[in-house]
């Protein structure tokens, strides 16, 4: 990395940086009127051009010149070419002062820095389309005769122009972008404004870049088709160089040349079929537009939201900023977060009367503070649990019914069990309870299909009692009796056993016996 001297911008800092700059900027204003050399009557005169109207004796420009000149920014010369008639006239016209190389370079950095602190980055298409047209003069140019050498050189600084215009544009607009996009504390309305337009900004550039980028790379080639190099050759002698001591600038000249070609190629048309740099101001265009959006978005967000915590914290830390007072601080910290009564201080140790009441707080054994105090300031509550049910007289209650329900079934079961097939009519006289069940099996039966002897065979839910039903073969009615009403129906032939051959009623009858003897 070449290093810039060290007494170069010394000017620029210090008690007498704005005397230093101005002397030198003196200088810099002569030299567009193609003075090469000031005295100390000239300097004077243009100080006062370029706004210097404070008062300035002539020892302290004498000593301004001197630290320029120390600084290897100026060079002072003997004028011995004129007559002085006085010492004092010796001492004001004798010397003269210059710009050096490295005073020239110092003022052109000043003045380049001021520039890019002033300036605004830019996404013109107009130069993309500059550029392009300087690429089509070329290839025109290069089948003109030698007298157009003169505008090849032109056409070819307007072109590195152009290039330099959108480099640094590209730059300064996408640092531009990030601090943009990095931007905080500023007015919602104005950032959101501004964000907006660029958003517009960039969507309006986008559009048809793709096709400006491949104008300009044809372009390229095609001037790359006649000869670059020849261009090159024809440019230098169109430049007309000045003859200059020691090495040829020549050389230089064309190799700056090269350089700023491969530039132009490296955006549009790069040699190792790299990916062209217009296109990856393509992606970070597109990149920023969503990265606004989002912005904006959260803004909006922000807005419709009736609190922000990220507001509020700022705007309780200006106010700590602004309080006055330590115990102001406090105030507002109480104020603000709560957290200044000790909602742990009511806790005691489990067993108290261990620690002396003349126990210092510091020095006693710490107590198990809950977590649930700190983060809901409530704390857990051991309270007596609740008395259990007796659920004795429920118990004995359900199995008495439950007692009540198998003696009942036991007797509608003995009292439909048959010992064979016998007539429906038969059963006479049935308490409800059996009828009910009577008319289940029944149900039952019916709804099943007859056997190859007509008969109908169904079974109870719990597969316990079996019934078989057969027609009456004599087209007897059956009429049976109940406390609730009469029945009459076909006299069916039928027979109630257990399932599977067995004696239903022994259980039933167990069941009795065992409620009996309960």
């Amino acid at each position: 990395m070449r290093r810039v001297p060290p007494e170069m911008f010394r000017f620029t800092t210090g008690e007498t940086a704005d005397l230093n700059g101005a002397v030198l900027e003196a200088f810099g204003v002569a030299g567009e009127y193609l003075e090469t050399e000031l005295g100390l009557d000239g300097v004077r005169e243009r100080l006062r051009a370029v706004g210097w109207v404070s008062d300035l004796e002539d020892e302290e420009l004498h000593e301004t010149l001197k630290r320029l000149v120390k600084w290897e920014l100026l060079d002072v010369v003997h004028n011995h070419a004129q007559n002085y008639r006085t010492a004092e006239e010796y001492e004001r016209r004798n010397l003269h002062y210059s710009l050096t190389r490295r005073g020239e370079a110092a003022l052109a950095g000043v003045h380049h820095a001021l520039e890019v602190l002033a300036s605004t980055g830019a996404l013109q298409t107009a130069v993309l389309e500059a550029i392009t047209d300087r690429l089509d003069e070329l290839t025109v140019l290069s089948g003109e005769p030698a007298a157009a050498d003169r505008r090849i050189f032109s056409t070819l600084r307007e072109l590195e122009g152009h290039l330099e215009g959108l480099v640094e544009n590209t730059k300064a607009f996408n640092g531009q972008l990030q601090r943009l996009l990095r931007a905080e504390g500023v007015d919602l309305d104005v950032f959101r404004e501004v964000k907006a337009a660029t958003v517009a900004y960039l969507q309006e550039f986008l559009v048809n870049l793709d096709r400006r980028g491949e104008t300009v790379a044809a372009a390229v080639a095609r001037v790359e088709e006649r000869g670059i190099a020849v261009l090159r050759e024809r440019a230098l002698r169109g430049a007309e160089l000045p003859p200059a001591p020691g090495e040829d600038p020549a050389a230089g000249w064309l190799e700056s040349r090269r350089a700023r070609w491969a530039g132009l190629r490296a955006w549009f048309l790069p040699d190792d079929g790299a990916r062209p740099r217009i296109e990856q101001l393509h992606d970070i265009a597109r990149r920023a537009i969503v990265s606004l959006l989002q912005v904006l978005e959260r803004i909006n967000e922000s807005r419709r939201r009736s609190s922000s915590a990220v507001q509020d914290f700022r705007e309780l830390s200006r106010w700590f900023a602004a309080a006055p007072e330590e115990d102001d601080l406090h105030r507002l910290w109480s104020a603000a977060f709560g957290l200044g009564p000790a909602r742990h201080a009511h806790l005691a140790h489990p067993d108290p009367e261990l620690i002396p009441s003349s126990h210092s707080w510091s020095e006693a054994p710490p107590v198990e503070v809950s977590a649930l105090l700190r983060t809901s300031g409530r704390t857990e509550r051991f309270t007596r649990t609740a008395k259990v049910r007796d659920v004795t007289a429920v118990r004995a209650e359900r199995a008495e019914r439950a007692r009540a329900e198998r003696a009942e079934l036991a007797r509608a079961w003995q009292a439909l069990e048959t010992d064979g097939p016998v007539r429906l009519s038969s059963f006479s006289a049935l308490d409800p309870a059996a009828f009910d069940r009577l008319l289940d099996l029944l149900g039952r039966a019916l709804a099943a299909r007859p056997d190859a002897d007509g008969r109908r065979r169904a079974t109870t839910g719990d597969g316990r009692v079996e019934v078989a039903l057969s027609p009456p073969p004599d087209g007897r009615t059956a009429v049976l009796r109940t406390a609730q009403g009469t029945m009459a129906g076909p006299d069916y032939v039928i027979h109630v056993t257990a399932a599977g051959g067995a004696k239903a009623c022994p259980a039933a009858r167990a069941a009795t016996g065992q409620e009996a003897a309960g």
